[in-house]
């Protein structure tokens, strides 16, 4: 697979655009994503005159973003168990369908606001799968070192789409009305679709035993759970979007009320962000060269924070375009790098569910705060609200300066299957569970401490790769001997911890505690009692 390449080269911003399936897959994002955003325009205008207009384009917004945090855990089970093109390929086919009968329905007059709502909604839950599916899908078709240029490029895709978009809803919408902008959003979707049908994934290099659904997605929330280095992405994605996501909450109040401008200085404003975007595209990588990713990180968040602040101080809009580009530069080099350097340290066998739970922070943390900060603006001020927010987001780029997370870039996170075959003497169902795993270890005295510290990154392995349990016991009746128990819910799971989960990260932590005891560890599977099978039948 592309994403075992580790080489180290000098990559340039445009080197993932040498990879043909990348280039068009790339092209048809961006295309989908132009109709997505032009979409949710015209679903917000068709009922601007209605009686209750203000209620209906807040649920819009409400009904195309809440499928992405309810459903993309969910939609990373999917992406990481199912062929991720052919995956792609059906949520196309699925926006065809559904967005054609937007369109067909609006046409005839068949579009009530509850209608519309669960449209915009089914929309939204097939953005939740192909987000969940395709950034993953990246690190299969540019090499390792590529990746993070793909993913910044990807970036700027969001933020063309999300400039675009409404760009072309607005001319459609005067031009022709409603409906044809639903109507350019299922076409839009043949692009992608073409290329999808053109590119053939290549084969994994071994296969494996698909998870179940329910178990797959407990064990995503594990994983999780106990890889410290993902948390902490979460932590510093979450506390930068709060704050940060309050420049576009605001954004039509600064122009407006600040800034004394119309629909077309509005306009403006959106594409200086979109040139701050494609400017972090292009410079970030070599940023993140010389200051390292968590510095940049830091930087881009004193950055934002301050040009945030300062467009409440200038007068009018030729002092405010600077800033914009420097927001959209922010904006656009933090989450690039945040995304980056998650995908860079995820194993394959839960990258789309990691990704995932990334996405659902990065929506859900929007979601919560531009309710907030529209709150503070109205019944506070507008100032106020820019300001706690600037301040925020620059507490926390500071405090990034000392709450760093280990770079990614360098790290194998290939399988390691070095555990081998388990040693049992019969076949167990692979949904007996639960199972019990007991490793024996020698440990002098004098090592002890050394070997009892070297178990925590024990503990963190065993539990990031499936088990639920884990826990250490001193065997009464031998002085040196101690147990580690751990407990995984099924043997297909503890088969899953064999195969595919395990890698050189693992193997370290495994050996380094291994260094401490003496003789080789003895090994044992508890199952559940089940009576053997008659050698009659």
């Amino acid at each position: 697979m592309a994403e075992q390449e580790t080489t180290t080269e000098r990559v340039g911003v445009l080197a993932p655009f040498q990879r043909r399936a990348f280039r068009w897959l790339w092209a048809g994002v961006v295309l989908t994503s132009i109709g997505a955003w032009a979409q949710t325009v015209g679903a917000q205008w068709l009922f601007i005159n209605d009686p209750n207009a203000a209620t209906i384009v807040s649920l819009v917004q409400t009904a195309a973003t809440l499928p992405m945090v309810l459903f993309s855990l969910a939609a990373g089970v999917l992406s990481d168990a199912f062929d991720r093109r052919r995956l792609l390929l059906w949520v196309q086919l699925y926006f065809l369908v559904v967005a054609g009968l937007l369109a067909a329905l609006t046409a005839i007059g068949r579009m009530p606001p509850l209608l519309l709502l669960a449209f915009t909604f089914a929309i939204g839950l097939g953005n939740a799968v192909m987000v969940s599916t395709w950034q993953p899908l990246i690190t299969e078709l540019v090499p390792r070192s590529q990746l993070a240029a793909a993913i910044r490029l990807d970036m700027v895709s969001v933020n063309v789409a999300r400039a675009i978009g409404p760009a072309i809803a607005g001319l459609v919408i005067a031009a022709g009305g409603v409906p044809p902008v639903f109507a350019i959003n299922a076409a839009l979707t043949l692009f992608l679709i073409v290329a999808l049908i053109g590119w053939r994934r290549p084969a994994p290099a071994t296969a494996v035993a698909r998870e179940r659904f329910l178990p797959a997605l407990r064990t995503g929330g594990r994983y999780v759970r106990h890889e410290p280095v993902v948390r902490l992405i979460l932590v510093r994605l979450a506390i930068f979007v709060a704050p940060a996501t309050a420049m576009w909450a605001l954004l039509p109040l600064i122009a407006n009320r600040q800034l004394g401008l119309g629909a077309d200085g509005y306009g403006v404003l959106f594409g200086a962000l979109g040139v701050g975007a494609i400017a972090a595209a292009f410079t970030v990588g070599r940023l993140s060269k010389a200051l390292s990713a968590n510095k940049t990180l830091s930087v881009m968040g004193v950055v934002f924070g301050i040009a945030f602040a300062l467009t409440m101080v200038v007068p009018g809009l030729l002092p405010a375009i600077p800033l914009l580009v420097l927001l959209g530069y922010g904006w656009t080099a933090t989450a690039a790098t945040l995304n980056a350097e998650l995908q860079l340290f995820l194993p394959g066998w839960v990258r789309a569910r990691a990704v995932a739970v990334y996405m659902m922070t990065f929506t859900g943390a929007q979601a919560l705060a531009s309710p907030v900060w529209g709150l503070i603006a109205q019944h506070v001020s507008l100032a106020a609200a820019v300001w706690i927010a600037s301040g925020l987001v620059v507490v926390g780029g500071l405090a990034g300066f000392a709450w760093h997370f280990p770079e990614s870039e360098h790290l194998d996170r290939a399988p390691v299957s070095y555990w081998g075959e388990a040693q049992v003497l019969f076949e167990p169902d692979p949904d007996a569970g639960p199972v019990q795993v007991q490793v024996q270890y020698v440990v002098p005295p004098e090592s002890y401490a050394d070997w009892r510290e070297a178990m925590e990154g024990m503990r963190r392995s065993r539990l990031r790769s499936g088990a639920s349990r884990w826990e250490v016991y001193r065997v009464g009746e031998q002085v040196d001997t101690y147990l580690e128990v751990f407990t995984v819910p099924s043997w297909a799971e503890h088969l899953h911890q064999h195969q595919t989960r395990l890698t050189a990260e693992d193997q370290d932590i495994e050996e380094h505690a291994f260094s401490f005891i003496t003789g080789p560890p003895r090994t044992v599977h508890l199952l559940p009692a089940e009576p053997p099978p008659d050698p009659s039948e």
